[in-house]
Formats: C-alpha cells, sequence, structure tokens
C-alpha cells in the first residue's frame, strides 16, 4: 500500500463500490487499531467531538456491538436507535428519520435496514457519512473486510487462497460482500449449496459454483460458512432441515477434504448441529470468535477514515 493515497469516500455502501486499493487500505489501517482493545487504556481520541447515530432496523448482537465500542474506543459519542423505539412506529419515513437526526448535527449514521439498497439512498440525501450495516440481500461490507482482514492474519495473504461459501448464498448479504471484496484482492472462490440457495448467473461474478460439498471443501484454504435465513425465505428452498444438514454439514469428516490448515468461519449466529457442528465450532480450524475480534478493529478503522473526509460530493 503507498503512503500516499488518500481516502476521499464519504460512505461506505458496499465492496462493490471499491477498487483493489481502496480495500487494501481498509484491511492496512484496521492493524493499526487491531491492538488498542489490549492496552489497559482501551480508547484513543481519533473521533473525539465526533457524533456517531447506529440505526437499527433489524435484529443484531455481533455488528451492533461491534460498532458501539468501536466508535467508543474511538471517542466519539454514540447513539443508538432502534426501530421499535423510533418514529417509524409511527408512521415516519426512513428519510425523514435520517434527516431529523443530522439535524442534530450527527457526523456518521450506522444503518442496518431489511430493505436492499436502504443506506444508498439515505447518502443521497445526506451531507453525513452512511455506513451500511447490512441491508436486504444486498451487502455487508464491513462483515466482508473483517472476513478478510481474518483471513489476512491468519494466512498473511488472500492471493491466490481458495475460497468456499456453503450455505444460503442467494439471500446472504455477507456472501456477496465477501465475493466482490475477495474476487478483487485476488482469491479464488466458490459458492456451494442446494441449487435453490444459488443466485442465477452468480458466475459472472468470477466464481465457481457446486452443489457438492465435499468438492467445495476439497483442497480449500478457507471455508465460510452461512446460516439457512429462514426470516428472508417465503417459500421452501429445500425438503427439510434434516436433509439440508445431511448434504451441507460442515463436520469433521467432511473436513478431512480440505487443506491440513484450513479456516472454518462463521458470520454468526451459529445454528449448531445444522450448517456446522459443535465439536467444529470448538476445534482448532476455527476462527469465528477471531472474526468477532477483528471485526472490532476493521469498525474502528472505516469510522475513523470516513470521519476524516470531507462532506462535499454525495455518492450514489
Amino acid at each position: 500500500m503507498s503512503a500516499a493515497f488518500k481516502w476521499t469516500r464519504k460512505n461506505l455502501l458496499g465492496l462493490r463500490q471499491l477498487d483493489r486499493q481502496e480495500i487494501e487500505h481498509i484491511l492496512e489501517t484496521s492493524k493499526s487499531f487491531r491492538d488498542v482493545s489490549l492496552r489497559p487504556v482501551k480508547k484513543v481520541p481519533a473521533l473525539r467531538g465526533k457524533t456517531v447515530a447506529n440505526l437499527f432496523f433489524e435484529p443484531s448482537t455481533r455488528t451492533r456491538i461491534s460498532f458501539e465500542l468501536a466508535e467508543k474506543r474511538l471517542s466519539a459519542d454514540t447513539i443508538n436507535i432502534a426501530s421499535s423505539s423510533s418514529s417509524v412506529v409511527k408512521g415516519e419515513t426512513l428519510k425523514d428519520t435520517c434527516r431529523n437526526i443530522e439535524s442534530l448535527k450527527v457526523d456518521v449514521l450506522v444503518i442496518r435496514h431489511p430493505s436492499s439498497g436502504a443506506p444508498h439512498r439515505m447518502a443521497r440525501h445526506l451531507n453525513a457519512s452512511v455506513i451500511n450495516a447490512g441491508d436486504g440481500m444486498n451487502e455487508h461490507p464491513t462483515q466482508g473486510l473483517l472476513d478478510m482482514f481474518t483471513i489476512m492474519e491468519k494466512k498473511g495473504r488472500i492471493q491466490d487462497l481458495q475460497v468456499s461459501f456453503v450455505g444460503d448464498i442467494l439471500h446472504s448479504r455477507v456472501a456477496r460482500s465477501n465475493i466482490w471484496g475477495l474476487t478483487k484482492l485476488g482469491a479464488k472462490v466458490t459458492v456451494c449449496g442446494p441449487k435453490t440457495l444459488i443466485p442465477a448467473r452468480i458466475e459472472e461474478l468470477g466464481v465457481r459454483v457446486t452443489y457438492n460439498l465435499e468438492e467445495a471443501v476439497e483442497n480449500a484454504d478457507v471455508v465460510n460458512l452461512l446460516r439457512i435465513q429462514l426470516e428472508r425465505q417465503n417459500q421452501a428452498f429445500f425438503p427439510s432441515i434434516r436433509e439440508y444438514a445431511t448434504a451441507y454439514q460442515i463436520n469433521s469428516r467432511v473436513l478431512k477434504k480440505a487443506k491440513p490448515d484450513v479456516l472454518i468461519m462463521h458470520p454468526g449466529p451459529v445454528n449448531r448441529g445444522i450448517e456446522i457442528t459443535s465439536d467444529v465450532v470448538e476445534g482448532p480450524f476455527a476462527v469465528i470468535l477471531d472474526q468477532v475480534t477483528y471485526g472490532l478493529a476493521v469498525r474502528m478503522a472505516v469510522l475513523y477514515l470516513l470521519s476524516g473526509t470531507l462532506p462535499e460530493e454525495k455518492e450514489e
């Protein structure tokens, strides 16, 4: 990464919009914040005087807490707003909610919303920076970034690694962000799941498709598991959970097909006994808790970079 590189984006809406240099710059910046949580005083003054509002219109544990803690570690003032306690329940539009919050001189809005494209639409109407914390089935950019950071920390590179995603690819915003990011950084990505849960023409994104779990796992450097997102499904995509687990569950037997130093990843929440067995979750290959830890550093880096830009130009 060139020392002369300068971050210029006001928003982080998805990895689709970023180029390789921008992604690498975020990952490099994340290293600067990686060890802050290990210090006796777990704070830096980077965002002192800044205010960040977290607007979560979907349930969240890891992402919401990670953003809130990242903001506090950076010394920002933090406001947390859930849909159940906002005027959205009274019929106020998302646009009006965000503009009212911005009028209080909030600098950054972190938005999670069930509608794909919601953060993008808000970014067009706001001078404050917008961070997409997950929008419908579209993207979850900070999850993609923290997954890539975890791989970098554990493997030392991403270029030419074999990375397989197994599960509900169709409804997964995590898969989409990872695919955009990993392919730009030179990984060889495979997606695997029932045919009904693989998006049409996903090969056009530069990934390999297989419906056979052992084929997806064979010689893989990284296996990233995705849960079945029943909350986004309005029809049956496979006969039963038991049959899905029989065909696509990662267990110790299947792992023998992977490389000896394979990483097992999962964005959470983990449904033990369905997409993965407990012994694998607790086993030596799993880096699931490391993902959570590194997610804090990545979100600190994103907040830091966006807070240092001037809101002169609204991005599409």
